[in-house]
């Protein structure tokens, strides 16, 4: 069979689904945006203002909080060596920080008062796939938990954090808002 009779493998989807499910909401930020995202440079940086966070609701601290410790392990797990004692116990140190990354989302409507955001979709996935990573580990299948749980890191932590930088959310206000 040549290469393009083949027919299409369901499992390359999910990273074209993924990038829609993200570049959708941020393509609806930007068309309301009124160009605050490019007007950064016009204004100096400064301290960043923490009293933000400490004004902000429990709910954005504990996930803030759950993010950051589930970032930190999760570099220390993608660069560390895998199976062995410590991979075992700081992955579910991991995956119970980015499940209370998941779930304290849907206490944050800040994007949508009152319901949830396009952005709650990756949290609902993170709550799906974080059992189905730990199933494929528990039966030794180590590349479908390996692409699971890669696939949690950038898009629960490294894109949605970058998300959080965007004009009119908290760390935007925190980082480069006015002083």
């Amino acid at each position: 069979m040549t290469r393009s009779s083949r027919p299409i493998r369901f499992n390359r989807l999910g990273p074209v689904v993924a990038l829609l499910l993200l570049g959708i909401p941020i393509a609806g930020y930007l068309a309301r945006d009124d160009g605050r995202l490019f007007g950064l440079g016009a204004r100096g940086l400064h301290a960043p203002r923490w009293g933000l966070m400490l004004a902000a609701p429990g709910a954005i601290q504990i996930h803030v909080a759950a993010a950051l410790a589930a970032l930190a392990i999760g570099v220390v797990l993608l660069a560390g060596v895998k199976g062995n004692r410590l991979h075992r116990t700081l992955g579910w140190v991991w995956v119970l920080a980015m499940a209370t990354t998941a779930i304290s989302s849907f206490f944050i409507h800040r994007l949508n008062p009152g319901g949830l955001s396009l952005i709650h979709l990756l949290s609902g996935w993170t709550v799906v796939g974080l059992p189905m990573a730990v199933y494929a580990a528990r039966r030794h299948r180590a590349a479908d938990h390996r692409r699971a749980m890669t696939g949690m890191f950038v898009g629960g932590l490294i894109v949605a954090g970058l998300l959080t930088f965007l004009p009119g959310r908290l760390m935007w206000a925190i980082f480069f808002g006015p002083a």
